[in-house]
């Protein structure tokens, strides 16, 4: 029996062996994905460059139409319910479709604000990775969240980012890596310690002295450790502090001294800073930039990629040092 179409004031309907279907509202989806994706109905709103009550009855009205519920409660932070994280797997998909046949065919949305949402463990190349994009595309809206390696991955496989940052990270298939910067440890000393004066830092002085560290996650520690246990070294003391700023000052007051990498070793009066006498590879540190696979053609990707790509010569070792590391971004699967 053929399909009968009929229109029902603006709702599109297709009656198909006397059940009624209703088709899906890709307006709808689209102000879902925004909320899901932004977790905020406001930030979505301009997102979209939408009014907020309208977003709202965009996604009340794709609930109604199709008696269900995709969020838990209308307050931030908005959290999906099941139904809701399988739709936002399918608009994932569905929305980078939409945007690979938009970019194929030419077109670019005049309503939406070109955004990227960046989350990063670094937040040196974070800053220098958004300062790229913005002198690349003024227009963008950059917005940068700040967070642990294991955070930052979430962020990105729950579309709560565009694109991240993330230092020596697990390799997982439903992702992209582009190496970014490969840094390495420096020892950081108060201006008025017995070594400040010296060529290098001797390793074997950390057995007589309180090694400031940061949290057990952290890469910064792992790095550090891996050095001591290279070259059989125990501290004489240690302290556990949870920030790098609270370990700089630290340092600065004569409580210890810590192991930075480079980048995070800003300049300040009250601090030397010095080459370690060697260490190995292990406590290197590679960062790349990581992105979803389906994502890979898009437009907003290769904006990020080619602003990274700019960001290589601050590399404080030479990608091009370390086999591997190069070409294309790097893929599982």
């Amino acid at each position: 029996m053929p399909c009968k179409k009929r229109k029902r004031t603006r709702l599109s309907f297709i009656e198909l062996h006397g059940t009624v279907i209703l088709a899906v509202n890709h307006q709808h989806l689209r102000a879902f994905y925004a909320v899901a994706i932004e977790h905020s109905f406001s930030r979505a709103a301009r997102r979209l460059n939408i009014s907020q009550p309208t977003l709202s009855q965009q996604i009340k009205a794709l609930e109604t139409r199709h008696s269900t519920t995709l969020f838990e409660g209308r307050r931030p932070p908005l959290q999906l319910t099941p139904t809701g994280r399988e739709l936002l797997a399918l608009t994932q998909r569905l929305f980078a479709t939409s945007d690979l046949i938009g970019e194929m065919l030419g077109h670019r949305s005049v309503d939406e604000v070109p955004a990227i949402r960046i989350a990063s463990d670094s937040p040196i190349y974070a800053a220098r990775l958004a300062q790229a994009l913005l002198q690349a595309e003024p227009r963008l809206a950059v917005e940068v969240q700040i967070d642990n390696a294991r955070d930052t991955s979430a962020r990105l496989l729950d579309a709560r980012a565009d694109v991240a940052i993330i230092s020596d990270p697990k390799i997982d298939p439903r992702f992209a890596y582009q190496p970014l910067f490969v840094d390495y440890l420096k020892v950081l000393l108060p201006a008025t310690h017995r070594l400040a004066s010296a060529a290098v830092y001797p390793l074997a002085a950390f057995a007589e002295e309180c090694l400031l560290m940061r949290e057990a996650s952290s890469k910064t520690r792992a790095a550090i450790e891996s050095l001591l246990r290279a070259h059989d070294i125990r501290p004489a003391k240690t302290v556990e502090l949870h920030s790098r700023e609270a370990i700089r000052e630290a340092v600065a007051l004569g409580m210890g001294i810590s192991l930075f990498f480079s980048a995070e070793c800003p300049p300040d009066p009250r601090l030397v800073v010095l080459e370690p006498e060697c260490q190995p590879d292990s406590a290197l540190l590679t960062g790349y930039v990581v992105y979803r696979v389906e994502q890979r053609r898009s437009a907003s990707i290769k904006l990020v990629l080619s602003a990274a790509a700019s960001l290589e010569t601050l590399s404080p070792i030479p990608l091009e040092l370390l086999p591997g590391k190069r070409g294309d971004a790097l893929r599982t699967g």
